[in-house]
């Protein structure tokens, strides 16, 4: 494997500490770049002999500058849409852990992915898994894809439960460690509906062939369903390493040090529908995915100022989904033309949110 020099962005969050773990195990990696939101960087970049960092910002102009082989994009949040595209248009391989730009960012993100013609490979535990199982596949040969959901910390409460969540409950991840927007997310359904949204662009699969299930051990991380009536699934430990390392070092598949799944000791696997009532925003997600237009980005966007409400107990657990609904219905929803008009559509969703939150 070629030497393949690397630009990380969000290098300070669980997956861009992760992602420092599998390139130092790697000896044909190097970071020669090194981007976070707000957090300081100077100790990681003498750790690992970096010399273009940056905090906050346009995160195009380091790409610019670093000329990276590929971008691990592990921003959070619409905060990632330029960087995203830059690598796609760019045709630099774009390891993508910022579901949000995808979503938002939709339809201009696949022609850009077109123009460039560089690849694209998911992060996510579930796309990752998807991406693997369609290797080499002919698309007429799928039916339908199956994304899995832990169901997260609030799987077996009730909707009356819900009204008294605090942020350190829905903090308490039971399967997998995440930053907290990424954890709130898992808890409401909104990173399943997010999820939703971009399997549709990466795979190319209207919304009715995709489908979501609730696993609570997330040993399975997705499944593709073949039209002969065979299904495959992907499984492991719940460990981002595995995905993370695929991606950037793909197609090799280098070893990692994540202990492989011990049959022998017995296993149960169990999947039950997810719940619409008790968690409304993944339906709201599939309902903005199927309007298409910015609606996606509307969704991306009022969501993140939702949870950010919730995560400095403004309101409720039950309040994001409220939120993000009332800004659904108030947005116009048109397509963006080019990324100014998707900045705009994405700042207007925004405004709908909090000024519903100034009211509140």
């Amino acid at each position: 494997m070629a030497e393949r020099r690397i630009a990380l962005l969000g290098a300070t969050g669980s997956i861009g500490a992760q992602a420092l773990d599998v390139i130092a195990a790697n000896p044909a990696l190097c970071v020669c770049a090194l981007a976070s939101r707000s957090q300081p960087l100077d100790e990681l970049a003498v750790e690992h002999g970096v010399e273009h960092v940056q905090v906050g910002g346009d995160l195009t102009e380091l790409l610019e500058a670093s000329k990276p082989d590929l971008v691990l994009n592990a921003v959070v949040g619409f905060a990632g849409v330029g960087a995203t595209l830059w690598a796609l248009e760019h045709g630099v391989t774009l390891a993508l852990a910022n579901k949000e730009s995808l979503v938002a960012a939709g339809d201009l993100a696949i022609a850009a992915w077109k123009r460039g013609g560089g690849h694209l490979l998911p992060v996510d535990s579930e796309h990752s898994a998807v991406f693997q199982c369609l290797e080499g596949r002919s698309p007429e040969t799928v039916d339908a894809v199956v994304l899995t959901a832990s169901g997260g910390p609030f799987r077996n409460r009730s909707r009356l439960d819900l009204e008294s969540v605090t942020v350190d409950e829905a903090l308490a991840h039971p399967t997998w460690s995440m930053g907290p927007k990424i954890t709130i997310d898992s808890a409401t359904l909104a990173n399943k509906g997010l999820e939703l949204i971009e399997a549709h662009f990466l795979f190319d699969l209207p919304y009715e062939r995709i489908e979501v299930v609730v696993h609570p051990t997330s040993v399975v991380h997705a499944l593709v369903r073949f039209r002969d009536g065979a299904a495959l699934a992907h499984l492991g430990y719940p460990d981002m390493r595995v995905p993370i390392s695929f991606a950037v070092t793909f197609p090799d598949r280098r070893p990692t040090a994540v202990r492989p799944l011990d049959f022998s000791a017995g296993m149960t696997l169990e999947f039950e529908p997810p719940d619409p009532v008790r968690f409304p925003l993944l339906r709201l997600a599939r309902e903005a995915g199927e309007r298409g237009g910015t609606y996606p980005c509307a969704f991306n966007a009022s969501n993140e100022v939702a949870v950010a409400a919730f995560l400095e107990e403004k309101i409720g657990f039950l309040d994001i989904a409220e939120l993000v609904e009332d800004a659904l219905a108030r947005v116009d929803g048109a397509p963006a033309r080019d990324l100014s008009e998707l900045i705009e559509a994405d700042a207007d969703a925004r405004g709908l949110a909090s000024g519903r939150l100034a009211a509140a």
